[in-house]
């Protein structure tokens, strides 16, 4: 008979697989700056909104109640990770938990920076409405003697206000991006290593929804 019982519900699944596949276009997509790339993290956006629902009115194991606990624990339970007896859980570990809670707040801030730079670029996107977009500087304007002439005039330094503004936020994206990278390191080095010392396959765990009943 198997010690096997059901602990991730479906649409847990289907969230973490999905974010794997957009998260991974975006970032490989991100140089070209491509609609790719824009759908991609939409894409990304509305599954972090999904999940930050779904962990207060999801399944029990979903809810961030139910894995997020407090230092000590986390402290106990990284002790017994050293010492190769980690306790078992039968949701996310305290360390897993964190993990979660790290990475979703990254992608916020991912998300958010990208459309801040898609709204002042463009002139598009959710933030667009509040957001002042780079001025075009007409050709023919540029080249008038009235516009070399007119350094300090309010178009000028609009154009400069949006320039830093987009610099900021690109700088932030990138940032926040290249950090969420390492926390997907960090993350699938930990499943690796609890898969090894639990003894079960977590990430086999994420597609049948089944985990140990120890």
């Amino acid at each position: 008979m198997s010690n096997e019982i059901r602990v991730w519900d479906p649409l847990v699944r289907i969230f973490h697989w999905s974010l794997v596949l957009a998260f991974t276009v975006a970032y490989l997509s991100g140089e070209e700056e491509s609609s790719v790339h824009i759908y991609a993290g939409y894409v990304v956006l509305g599954l972090i909104s999904f999940r930050l629902a779904w962990g207060f009115i999801g399944s029990h194991h979903a809810r961030f109640k139910n894995f997020i606990y407090s230092p000590k624990r986390l402290t106990q339970y990284l002790k017994s990770l050293m010492a190769k007896k980690p306790e078992h859980y039968l949701g996310h570990n305290p360390a897993g938990g964190y993990m979660i809670v790290a990475m979703l707040t990254c992608l916020v801030v991912v998300t958010i920076s990208g459309l801040k730079v898609y709204a002042i670029e463009e002139g598009k996107g959710l933030l667009a409405a509040n957001t002042p977009t780079l001025t075009i500087i007409n050709s023919s304007y540029a080249d008038s003697n009235e516009y070399e002439d007119d350094e300090d005039d309010e178009y000028e330094s609009g154009y400069k206000g949006d320039k830093e503004g987009e610099e900021f936020w690109e700088e932030i994206h990138e940032i926040s991006s290249n950090l969420m990278l390492l926390l997907i390191f960090l993350h699938v080095a930990g499943v690796v290593v609890s898969s090894r010392l639990h003894g079960e396959n977590l990430v086999k765990a994420m597609f049948n929804g089944k985990k140990h009943n120890i």
